[in-house]
Formats: structure tokens, C-alpha cells, sequence
């Protein structure tokens, strides 16, 4: 279908054949009526982010439709939109909307199925109701293409109803009054019906788009994979008890300056915490373990190093204690498997400098390399540490008290500190039979990580009801009808 303009001589073709009452002329921009072949006006060609072009052929719902003309209706002063309208071989027609790069998708309906309420603010069609949004006065800025009707540049008056992300739009201008049911479309799928490469960014919120996530799938996903998480929690849980898998005493001369390696043990069931327990007795002195987990399939290996260490004494007359003789720690998250223990572990060996001659009837003095002073009660061989000369020669208990008769006007810090020569070694505190006891128990599958993830969930699904919340805030906000408290 072809029409020469009668201005410039100009063919217009278009590859439809349908009725036309009017065209815009794609060379000199003439309003040409058909029926007079006349030109009615000169009309702006439609530039301000128009990416189709009349003629342009593309696939929507599964059919191919054509672009037979372009529309940019303008509001205000500075507000555009564009209108394209489309048409098939079958003659069906639909229309493109896009305004700040949303993209909605219309087609006609009868005006008798939309129905207004009391109220002139709700209206339903096919029993979904639609809330009103606004009314926009607007007129034809520029056009381009063929035309099924006369092009009218008198006001028109748009009158817009929503419900999420379908639309009824309802135009009047003069006394002609037309309907049309819209709906979101998105960029990706313009760009891939026409095959166009770019489309106008996004500016705002559009009057139905939806919002980035729907809610009603999340709501789906979480819940399902909350039922499974919560059904794999409870069969780990219940089909395993605490379980001890390793224990052995280990004598410290048996492990100095090398490594042991253990008896294999085997993990069954679900990932989950191996719990381990070093105890050890030292008295104002360390050990320390290191510790390596072995999987004896892939060879990975898990290596901790802790210390166990305890101190006591007297301070401004009063009993401290620190530490313990026993830690507990947590290896997390060991899988299923064959394992072993690669051991290694040292303890402080004390060795006591004593003053020479101090062993009175009360008491007897001594100092181990980390300063702590010990004081020996010779009557009933109870042993009391100080951290410092200073505190001892501050005590005023019983304790302190036979020191002070023990060495009356004796400097105490010069005595513990004479030279190496007059210093005689106590090994009496190093024993060769001290040992560490480890135990490794395999605990049932944590509570810990299943809560987090939940938790996860929960707050994933809050950010997304209260960011969907305000996303409709914002989306009403242009609207002197909103649902939402404006600020």
C-alpha cells in the first residue's frame, strides 16, 4: 500500500493493506487527507527518543506486527510521551506507551466492560478492580505514519486507573471517548521483538511497574526450602546422638619435639561440629597442643593450636586464680569421613631457684623463671604464690606472716635474685609422667547454622514486604489519589 504525497511527490508505502484516513508525509512532514489529498498542516517529526521507526516489523505475543505510526503526546511544558500504534495482517491492532523508558502495552476494549463506581475513583473490568491514578490534559506534539482516523491536535484528556501492573486507560478527545486495558512490558522484551540494541534509560518509577522481586514467589521459595531445611534438620538430628569418636591419655615425653599420629575413627551422617577436650594439670604453668584434623581421603587437614595454662596467688592479701586446666574448642563444619589426629603438644618445665639456707621451720622461698614467687609452707606443705616480691612483702596473712618471721630485715628480692653459682635447680616440680587427656566427641548437626539461615530468610522476605512497601509509595506519588499516607 503506497500513497504519493501531493506536496513533495514523495511514495509513502506501508506493507499492510488497511483503511487509512490520514498520513503523515516521511519527507516534507505534510498532514495529508486521504479522501481531498490535500495537506491539512506540516506536523514536527517525532525525534525525542523514538526508537522505532513506521514500517518496523516485530514479534509480540507470537505475531508479527508492523509500526504504522508514531504519536508524541506532550503534557505541561516539558513532559513527552510516545505512542506507537501497531497492526497485523489480520488487521488487530496494538499500542506501545513509553514514558521515561517504561514500557506499557495496550490494546482496545469496549467502554461498556469497564465500570465506574459510586465513588468515580474505582472501576472494574473483568472482576479485577483498578483505583484511579490521575488525569492528564495533553495534545499532540509531533507525529509520523498512517492513520486509521483524523489525527486530532485539539486537547485530549487522559484519564489512567491502576491495579499493580495492569492498567486502564481511558481517552477522550471532543466527544470521541476510547478505552484500552494496558500492561507492563519490559525493555528485554521490546529489544527482542524488534531487535533493537538500546531503549531511553529509566527515569523514576513507572505508573505499573512492577517491583524488582515478586513477593508471591519468594514467599513460595522461602517456604518450601524452609520445610526441606527444617525436614533435613530433624532427620540429622534425631538419627544421631553424641558420639565419642577419639580419647587417649598422651604422656608429654612421648610427644616432645614430635608428632603422634592417632588411631583412624569414621564420621557418619551430616556435616557438624567436632568437639574437642584437652585437660592437663599445671599450677602457675602452660602446655600447649597443636592439634591437626586429617581427612584421610582428600588429605585435607584442619590445624588448631591452643594453650592451657592456670595461675594462682596472693594479691593485697587477697586469693587470685586465672585459666584452667582443661579448654574446650569446636571443629566446625566436618564432614562425613575417615579422620585422624596428628598430636603434638609441650609443657612448661618449672624450674624453681631456691634460696639457699631459707628452709626454716616455717617456710621456704622460691622463684620460677616466669617471677611468680612460691612460698612453702614446711609444716603443712601448702604451697601459696605471689606475682611479685612486693606483694609478698605487702601480705598480712598467716602466710605472709611466717615469711616476715622467717627472714626478719631480709631483703627478699635481693636473696631470690643471688647469682646463678649460689642458685641450686629444684627439679622435684618437672615429672616425667605428667600427661594431657584429649577427647574428641562427634555432636549432632548444630542448631546454630540452621537458625542463621532462617533468620536469613526471615529478614530476606522483611526487606523485601518493606521495600515493595515504599516502592508503591513512590510509585503513587505523583497521584492525588494514592492509598498510601503521603508525607
Amino acid at each position: 500500500m503506497h500513497y504519493t504525497c501531493p506536496v513533495c511527490n514523495t511514495e509513502n508505502n506501508i506493507d499492510l493493506t488497511f483503511r487509512v484516513e490520514e498520513y503523515v508525509c516521511r519527507s516534507c512532514s505534510n498532514h495529508i487527507d486521504i479522501d481531498q489529498n490535500i495537506s491539512k498542516r506540516i506536523v514536527k517529526k517525532p525525534i525525542e527518543n523514538v526508537v522505532l521507526e513506521v514500517g518496523q516489523k516485530g514479534i509480540l505475543q507470537a505475531v508479527e506486527f508492523t509500526v504504522i505510526s508514531i504519536v508524541i503526546r506532550k503534557y505541561g511544558t516539558h513532559i513527552f510521551w510516545r505512542e506507537y500504534a501497531l497492526k497485523d495482517k489480520s488487521g488487530n491492532d496494538l499500542f506501545l506507551s513509553e514514558s521515561d523508558g517504561h514500557w506499557v502495552l495496550l490494546e482496545t476494549i469496549p467502554k461498556e466492560k469497564f465500570i465506574l463506581g459510586s465513588s468515580k475513583t474505582l472501576g472494574e473490568y473483568n472482576g479485577k478492580t483498578y483505583r484511579w491514578y490521575e488525569t492528564t490534559d495533553c495534545n499532540i506534539h509531533s507525529a509520523a505514519g498512517f492513520f486509521e482516523d483524523t489525527l486530532k491536535f485539539s486537547l485530549a484528556t487522559y484519564k489512567e486507573y491502576v491495579n499493580g501492573t495492569d492498567m486502564i486507560s481511558r481517552e477522550q478527545s471532543g466527544s470521541k471517548i476510547e478505552y484500552f486495558k494496558g500492561e507492563h512490558i519490559s525493555k528485554n522484551e521490546i529489544k527482542k521483538a524488534f531487535n533493537i540494541p538500546n531503549l531511553p534509560p529509566y527515569s523514576g518509577i513507572g505508573i505499573v511497574q512492577p517491583f524488582y522481586i515478586n513477593i508471591k514467589q519468594v514467599i513460595n521459595i522461602l517456604c518450601i526450602a524452609a520445610l526441606l531445611i527444617c525436614l533435613m534438620q530433624t532427620y540429622v538430628y534425631t538419627s544421631r546422638a553424641n558420639d565419642t569418636v577419639f580419647q587417649e591419655n598422651i604422656y608429654f615425653k612421648n610427644i616432645e619435639n614430635k608428632e603422634l599420629v592417632s588411631k583412624s575413627f569414621t564420621l557418619l551422617g551430616g556435616s557438624a561440629p567436632l568437639e574437642v577436650r584437652a585437660h592437663t594439670a599445671v599450677d602457675n604453668s602452660w602446655a600447649n597442643i597443636q592439634l591437626s584434623l586429617v581427612n584421610e581421603k582428600t588429605n585435607e587437614t584442619t590445624y588448631v593450636s591452643k594453650d592451657i595454662e592456670k595461675y594462682s596467688g596472693v594479691e593485697g592479701g587477697e586469693s587470685w586464680t586465672e585459666g584452667s586446666e582443661t579448654e574446650e574448642f569446636n571443629i566446625c563444619g566436618v564432614a562425613p569421613g575417615t579422620y585422624h589426629f596428628v598430636i603434638s603438644a609441650e609443657k612448661q618445665k618449672i624450674i624453681e631457684t631456691t634460696i639457699p639456707g631459707s628452709a626454716t621451720d616455717g617456710v621456704t622461698l622460691s622463684k620460677d623463671p616466669s617471677g611468680i614467687i612460691n612460698v612453702l609452707n614446711n609444716a603443712t606443705q601448702e604451697t601459696t604464690s605471689f606475682g611479685d616480691v612486693k606483694t609478698l612483702e605487702s601480705d598480712s596473712s598467716e602466710i605472709g606472716n611466717l615469711v616476715k618471721q622467717a627472714f626478719p630485715n631480709k631483703n627478699l628480692d635481693s636473696l631470690l635474685n643471688v647469682s646463678p653459682v649460689a642458685q641450686t635447680p629444684n627439679l622435684s616440680r618437672v615429672s616425667d609422667e605428667s600427661s594431657i587427656d584429649i577427647k574428641a566427641t562427634w555432636l549432632p548437626v548444630s542448631f546454630w547454622n540452621f537458625g542463621i539461615i532462617i533468620a536469613l530468610m526471615v529478614i530476606f522476605f522483611v526487606i523485601c514486604y518493606v521495600g515493595k512497601y515504599y516502592f508503591n509509595v513512590s510509585k503513587w506519588k505523583n497521584s492525588s489519589n494514592s492509598p498510601y499516607p503521603q508525607s
